[in-house]
């Protein structure tokens, strides 16, 4: 069933682009991505929604990675002050948005409709210069789940072990800009790590596998 979404899990986001259009009160809906990744990574998973479920970030890895040049995400991008800045002014834009549509569920959903069409649109720009997951580089609810699991710590990991050769294709592969083969006989407790697995689809060693804690 995990492999099947991941496929297609795109269709969903695409539904949610469309059925607004038609009543905008679907677009409440979004609440759910604003709250699961940040409630799984309170319970130990890390950014796992990010990597799994999150429908949007499915649509970046099935139909803009075809697209992108998937180079290098700028530093800056990736940098803590950023990272913070669009926190806040994500959050302060769509409180004002609620506060003035408050009881209006027409315009509360033209809020959240808004926003992620806006970022979306943002990520798939930038997208076709830099990175296909460029966005989730510096998502709010992702920067969030972030500090979570920098503080918390995580119950899951992807593990690097000893029969690594240090090829550096796992690199290529990870969309969040992280050296698997730096973390050899460890875990890869990179707080950014997505658990998208595609270090360890791309291993020619098998190197790479998901561990509990």
């Amino acid at each position: 069933m995990k492999n099947l979404y991941k496929k297609y899990g795109y269709l969903i986001f695409l539904f949610f682009v469309i059925l607004p259009l038609f009543d905008m009160r679907f677009a409440t809906v979004a609440i759910i991505c604003m709250f699961a990744p940040v409630i799984l990574a309170i319970t130990g998973k890390g950014r796992y929604w990010c990597g799994n479920y999150c429908p949007r970030g499915n649509f970046y890895d099935n139909v803009i990675s075809k697209i992108s040049p998937n180079k290098k995400v700028p530093k800056f991008l990736k940098s803590t002050g950023f990272r913070v800045f669009m926190i806040f002014f994500i959050i302060t834009n769509f409180s004002i948005g609620l506060y003035n549509n408050w009881g209006n569920l027409y315009g509360i959903g033209f809020v959240f409709y808004k926003i992620i069409v806006i970022t979306t649109i943002v990520g798939i720009v930038l997208g076709l210069f830099s990175n296909s997951r460029i966005w989730c580089n510096f998502c709010p609810m992702g920067t969030l789940s972030y500090f979570v699991a920098k503080v918390k710590g995580r119950k899951v990991d992807l593990a690097v072990d000893s029969s690594c050769v240090g090829c550096g294709i796992c690199n290529k592969a990870c969309p969040m800009g992280i050296t698997p083969k730096e973390y050899k006989n460890d875990l890869i407790e990179n707080p950014d790590c997505i658990f998208c697995e595609k270090c360890a689809y791309k291993c020619p060693k098998k190197s790479i596998k998901v561990k509990t804690k």
